[in-house]
């Protein structure tokens, strides 16, 4: 820009010599170019002067980079270049951009194969290349979403965990006032309320002790001998100084002469600092007179997720328990007396101590038994995003039970039915439990099936196989079927 200037005035300049008549109109033009050239000087200084203020309170920004049209010190700007598209791929997992190598720098993920089109978990429509599917507007699997829900799924993927195949109670609290304590629980100490955590409800132990049991028309016994417990239970962030405490999950029969007690399994956690979170247990053995004890400290402490709920699941079959937590097998308890049932114990005064989300269900029959006998196998063990189709994560050992058996008997082939109790808009239930057939077709063609060994068909709440005026009749009717072809 100086070099342009300081030509067109010596040029200026040389007329003026050779035509003294019109030295007048020169000298006018020379003192324009002369304030032209002030100007731009003093916008050069300025912006100068503006960009080492920047460096000076952002250095990390400007570190190793050059202003957008600015050239190297000593030459003139060319004319300005068209910047190539960001290279590199996105990663499905994290949402990470710009990776350029065959692992996601973020989250460890692999790069994908192929030509990179999905095919949608909802409804199954394969070749979609952009953010949502084509056919039914579902946003892509992964997009935008934070890499602890892979390794969750990971978790999950290797869990032996499977809910029992009758759930007779469940409670989610969605349809309960908060403040109020909860209609299909009791209270043997303290007190209790409904709570909210980012519109999860829950309950939650509003004194220092509470001891809080499932309300149940034998209140004395009423657990199986093969039985699941799954709860939610909500862990707050590091550094969040809102106490301390612990839940204890008490095993109760009448029979024990320790107290009553069976067995009791505790999580401790501490969120306000780096402390221990542990979860240990003491069972009754079946002698009557003597314990087995067990603690896990690193795993639990791995295992955890903060600022999140965590999800609890406990399997009980006969004399043999097994507790879990997001998925991963905690500890186990070869031989222990049989509970008759189960309360939830809170002490400390952590802010949200409490849970969410109970299920618990009647054992397990041996898939194939149930298919050769029935010619169908009806599953509560996968769930979905309340009003959605997205599977949840612990859905995957039910659907790993699936794969196998479709593994071992290439000869089988399934119609998956999606049905729903009768809550809300009959037509919204049938969509919904279509695109959720659909969801879970798709999932097991991801992990291996051929397509032509399946379908998917969704009948809503049209077919019931118990009485929707209850909460354990509409818990049976939501249910996913798989009937042989």
């Amino acid at each position: 820009m100086k070099t342009t200037i300081r030509r067109a005035l010596v040029c200026i300049f040389a007329l003026a010599l050779i035509m003294p008549a019109e030295a007048q109109f020169f000298e006018h033009l020379i003192k324009s170019a002369e304030k032209s050239a002030e100007k731009a000087v003093e916008k050069n200084v300025n912006k100068a002067v503006q960009k080492g203020v920047d460096k000076a309170f952002d250095p990390k920004t400007y570190q190793g980079k050059k202003d957008k049209g600015e050239a190297p010190e000593g030459e003139e700007q060319s004319e300005p270049q068209e910047q190539p598209a960001a290279a590199g791929w996105t990663c499905p997992a994290c949402g990470t951009q710009g990776n350029t190598g065959k692992f996601c720098t973020e989250c460890g993920a692999k790069k994908p194969e192929g030509d990179g089109s999905w095919t949608c978990p909802q409804c199954g429509h394969q070749g979609n290349t952009g953010k949502f599917c084509t056919e039914c507007g579902a946003k892509k699997p992964g997009e935008g979403q934070p890499a602890a829900r892979k390794n969750a799924e990971s978790a999950y993927a290797k869990s032996d965990f499977v809910r029992g195949d009758e759930v007779f109670f469940e409670d989610d609290f969605a349809n309960e006032q908060l403040g109020e304590f909860p209609s299909k629980w009791d209270v043997n100490g303290g007190a209790a309320e409904v709570a909210s955590i980012n519109g999860q409800k829950y309950m939650l132990s509003t004194e220092w002790y509470s001891n809080l049991e499932p309300l149940m028309k034998n209140q004395k016994n009423w657990l199986p001998d093969q039985f699941t417990l799954e709860f939610d239970v909500y862990i707050a962030s590091e550094g969040e100084d809102i106490g301390g405490g612990n839940w204890m999950l008490k095993l109760v029969s009448n029979k024990s002469n320790w107290n009553e007690t069976v067995g009791d399994i505790n999580l401790w956690w501490r969120s306000y600092d780096e402390g221990t979170n542990v979860a240990y247990g003491s069972m009754r053995k079946p002698d009557n007179e003597t314990t087995i004890d067990g603690e896990e400290t690193e795993l639990v402490s791995k295992t955890l997720k903060k600022n999140d709920w965590n999800h609890c699941a406990l399997s009980f079959n006969k004399r043999a328990l097994k507790f879990y937590l997001n998925g991963i097998r905690i500890f186990q308890i070869p031989s222990m007396m049989a509970p008759e049932k189960i309360q939830f114990q809170f002490e400390g005064d952590y802010k949200y101590r409490g849970f969410a989300n109970v299920v618990i269900a009647k054992g397990a029959v041996p898939l194939y038994n149930r298919l050769a006998t029935e010619g169908r196998i009806i599953t509560y063990g996968i769930t979905f995003d309340i009003g959605k189709a997205t599977i949840k994560e612990q859905s995957l050992p039910e659907i790993n039970r699936i794969l196998k058996l479709m593994n071992e008997n290439p000869d089988i082939s399934f119609e998956v039915q999606g049905h729903t109790d009768n809550t809300g808009n009959a037509a919204l239930n049938q969509a919904l439990s279509e695109q959720r057939a659909a969801a879970i077709v798709a999932k097991l063609v991801q992990m291996g099936i051929s397509p032509s060994r399946l379908s998917a068909k969704g009948f809503g709440q049209s077919s019931p196989i118990a009485d929707n005026s209850t909460d354990e009749g509409r818990a049976k009717n939501r249910r996913v079927e798989f009937v042989k072809k």
